[in-house]
């Protein structure tokens, strides 16, 4: 529900703020005084695209802001956007500069249009010319009859959708795997020689590094004997015994020997003693380690001869499927599931067209209960509204809703809508686009809202030119059916026929005045006190008018006892 509507700088309304009745609102105003602007206003809350047009003349920019209430049907979107509540009512503004940029926030978080549109379409709908025109749409007849169709037809649908979706997923992969088989058997032809070539070398993870360092190990024998013999001298001293060249090893020896007798004879000095012995028996460690690797520095031709050998044959790899061994060995286990998947194509192509047909007989029992549904709704539907039209002074008209099969089942169903209507005894019903004038559009329309409204409890209903091309007692009917709309939704209608404005419970009179070479348009609510004065100059352009005074007073008394 709308409870307040603030416009500023929004063409001739400089500053305005309209509390809306919970149930039927009508701004009304002399052409020209800026009741589209009020419209114009709430379609911008609505997501409406914005012209840098409707700014004020010399105003920087034009600002609409709207406070609603009842917000269960958008809970999960506005919790998803992070959008805060005032006291349970959600702030939704619309900001747009001269320069034409626009800018929406939902309880004060910015969102795209988009956003804001998907949001709020869901509070409130407009209904103005070009919804008369989208009527004429068979996707909106469709969307009119299956609505009206309720919860169970709703599911059915949903249904249909889903099975209907899935089964098109499907077709687009089976197509694919049959137009692109060539190019899958020559990949697996590829695959298969690399995983067939990488498996006749049978490299081993880090088996590259590991040969390159053992190769450069190999060419480098004669240095490291030569370096690892000194190591050994200086730590075994000479192989013949030479005392006055004993090595680390004797003269650690000569000091362990020393430091004994020292701390036989102190025994302060029995650290010392122990720790020559531990660094003699390393240093004895040290020196079998050198000499056992000093042994086994032999140099085997044959073995360099081998390591070159299979280097490059692991190069050969590395060229193709990676800078090393270990990227080589990760491409062949990707390769090998790709390999699985194409493989696989021609079993999954049968495993395809088996959900196919599964899925076509499927779609076949769903989309003709949905078609049995829509006849169902088709019939009370065009009933209902044939009751509301006669009562809109339309005793003859009639609207069919028919539907005509599709060549190939659609994703809404197997057969499309089409809202033919009539509007005389023995007419033949044709589109309603193609036959209906403006002023039966409108109540068509109207008789529509009428009987869907159970559907859209607390839905704000915005009409423009719900009147348009009727009078009289028509226009009575029209509002008392405006009326009964807004005893289930809010109703906010802009009308410049008294008969529907009589039937309001809150009544907002636009009216414009010039100073200087600027025209301003003021809104404001018309007291009870003065209805009779309004309603009388908007059907005769007297106000004082004793008679025009009379027939609005029978206006307010007969939209009292509707």
């Amino acid at each position: 529900m709308l409870v307040e509507l603030r416009i500023s700088n929004l063409g001739v309304i400089a500053d305005a703020t309209i509390e809306p009745s919970s149930h039927m609102t009508v701004v009304t105003g002399e052409t020209g005084a800026g009741k589209t602007m009020v419209v114009s206003g709430i379609g911008l809350l609505l997501g409406a695209r914005a012209d840098a047009g409707i700014v004020r003349h010399g105003a920087a920019r034009a600002i609409v802001e709207g406070r609603f209430t009842d917000l269960d049907v958008v809970d999960d979107a506005l919790g998803e956007l992070g959008a805060d509540l005032d006291a349970g009512e959600l702030l939704v503004a619309r900001q747009i500069s001269a320069q034409g940029r626009s800018r929406a926030f939902i309880g004060g978080v910015q969102a795209p249009i988009s956003r804001l549109a998907m949001l709020t379409g869901e509070l409130a709908t407009i209904h103005g010319q070009s919804e008369q025109l989208r009527l004429g749409n068979p996707e909106r007849q469709r969307e009119v009859l299956d609505r009206s169709g309720g919860p169970k037809l709703a599911a059915v649908l949903a249904r249909y959708r889903t099975a209907h979706r899935t089964c098109e997923e499907l077709r687009i992969e089976r197509d694919d795997l049959v137009r692109n088989a060539r190019e899958r058997a020559r990949e697996a032809d590829l695959l298969r020689f690399g995983l067939d070539e990488i498996a006749g070398v049978d490299p081993q993870p880090g088996e590259d590094a590991a040969l390159a360092a053992e190769a450069a190990r190999l060419q480098a024998i004669d240095d490291l004997r030569m370096l690892a013999a000194r190591a050994s001298h200086a730590l075994s001293g000479s192989d013949e015994g030479d005392l006055d060249d004993p090595g680390a090893v004797g003269l650690v020896g000569i000091a362990r020997h020393a430091l004994g007798e020292v701390a036989r004879l102190d025994d302060g000095a029995a650290d010392l003693a122990a720790a020559v012995g531990l660094l003699a028996g390393q240093l004895n460690d040290l020196a079998a380690d050198v000499s056992s690797y000093l042994n086994d520095l032999d140099a085997d031709p044959l073995r360099l001869e081998a390591i070159t050998g299979r280097r490059a044959e692991l190069a050969a790899l590395t060229r193709k499927y990676g800078s090393s061994i270990d990227e080589v060995l990760a491409w062949g286990a990707e390769a090998a599931v790709r390999l699985g998947q194409l493989s696989g194509g021609d079993q999954r192509l049968a495993g395809l067209e088996t959900q196919i047909a599964a899925l076509d007989l499927q779609l076949v029992g769903i989309g003709a209960e949905l078609t049995r549904l829509r006849e169902q709704a088709a019939d009370r539907l065009a009933a209902q509204v044939k009751v509301e039209l006669a009562a809109l002074a339309m005793p003859h008209a009639r609207l069919h809703f028919e539907l005509r099969p599709l060549a190939a089942p659609g994703p809404h169903g197997r057969e499309q809508v089409h809202l033919l209507f009539a509007a005389n005894p023995g007419a033949t019903p044709a589109p309603l686009a193609k036959v209906a004038s403006g002023g039966e559009l409108s109540r068509v329309r109207l008789a529509l809202e009428v009987v869907l409204a159970g559907g859209d409890p607390g839905h704000v209903f915005i009409f423009d030119e719900v009147d348009a091309g009727i009078g009289g007692t028509v226009a009575v009917e029209v509002g008392r059916r405006l009326a009964r709309l807004a005893d289930h939704s809010q109703v906010i209608v802009v009308t410049h026929l008294a008969q529907v404005a009589a039937f309001a419970s809150a009544h907002w009179v636009v009216s414009k005045s010039s100073r200087g070479e600027v025209t301003t348009s003021d809104v404001r609510l018309v007291g009870e006190d003065e209805r009779e004065a309004v309603l009388a100059r908007m059907m005769g352009g007297l106000a004082g008018s004793e008679s025009g005074v009379a027939h609005a007073r029978d206006l307010l008394s007969l939209a009292q006892r509707r």
